[in-house]
């Protein structure tokens, strides 16, 4: 079985997303024995952001087929995504725009795109500084997990679950029960259907 990590936090070691995409890891090695892993930091390693190039030798497009045959080789797929100004960092769209492609992931039919890149399990560890959940009256500024679904939907990932610490940013109390909160699920309820 083969797992891709991507952080995308610029926060480092002060990143809450990438201490629970560490534990999701973590966890799937225990129950994975022989568990291979590729990690991808697009922090530390940015991805030059979409445009097109002429040549297959170009660095940008080297990178490009690179990042879509780690994505097409993955079995799961672990995703640290923190909420930046209610979307992801450009660093994760950047990678998006890298493994959504036509041919590859997806096409285009007469009935409407269609998915290529099912049979993956994505988990998306987001991270929240205020509150954006159905109950927080906020829920209209989500633009992370609900377009982190559609991307992950239109390429035929169905099997996509977030684990959320959310109000990182309210208390340091908050923000320790969001985070125990969030690997309890990683332990519990996570892993169960793994």
């Amino acid at each position: 079985m083969k797992l891709l990590h991507i952080d995308s936090s610029a926060l480092g070691t002060h990143s809450a997303s990438r201490e629970l995409t560490g534990a999701i890891v973590d966890a799937w090695k225990r129950r994975e024995p022989g568990l291979e892993v590729t990690c991808r930091d697009l922090a530390a390693r940015p991805l030059p952001h979409w445009a097109p190039v002429a040549d297959s030798s170009d660095p940008a497009a080297r990178a490009g087929t690179e990042v879509l045959e780690e994505f097409l080789a993955a079995d799961v797929v672990v995703i640290g995504a923190p909420m930046y100004n209610f979307s992801v960092p450009s660093s994760l769209k950047a990678w998006i725009d890298r493994i959504l492609v036509a041919g590859r992931t997806f096409r285009y039919t007469a009935q409407g795109p269609e998915g290529l890149a099912g049979g993956r399990r994505v988990i998306v560890a987001s991270t929240r500084g205020g509150f954006y959940g159905a109950d927080s009256g906020r829920e209209d500024f989500d633009f992370q997990e609900k377009y982190l679904r559609r991307v992950f939907g239109f390429i035929g990932i169905t099997d996509v679950e977030f684990v959320r610490a959310e109000g990182l940013n309210i208390s340091p109390e908050q923000k320790a029960k969001a985070l125990q909160d969030a690997h309890a699920m990683i332990e519990e309820r996570l892993l169960e259907a793994a």
